[in-house]
């Protein structure tokens, strides 16, 4: 037996995403909490710690140092984002899970 061909639209009883779907993908699929945690919990401290690192390296240099001063900065700059990006998630993990205990 076949199903009927999907129309693409959506049931009104449905929430609305942001797009439509492509793929043969759950409609409740979610990504591992648990996993994510662990990998924002480990990422914060280290690209925390090579931002400061970094930083000082950059401050301390000299002007004919190899690496230089400003590849230095850049380094701290994307290890700071990366940690700004590990606390955000941590953020959002903390909302989801209250949600979920609220739902309950």
């Amino acid at each position: 037996m076949s199903q009927p061909p999907h129309s693409g639209g959506h049931r009104r009883d449905a929430p609305r995403s942001r797009r439509t779907r492509a793929g043969t993908e759950p409609v409740t699929a979610r990504s591992d909490l648990r996993l994510r945690t662990l990998l924002s919990s480990v990422g914060l401290p280290v690209f925390a710690a090579a931002t400061a690192l970094l930083a000082w390296w950059a401050a301390s240099s000299g002007p004919h140092s190899s690496p230089s001063d400003r590849v230095l900065s850049v380094l701290a700059a994307l290890c700071g984002v990366l940690a700004l990006g590990a606390v955000v998630d941590l953020v959002v993990l903390r909302r989801r899970r209250e949600q979920e205990r609220a739902d309950r």
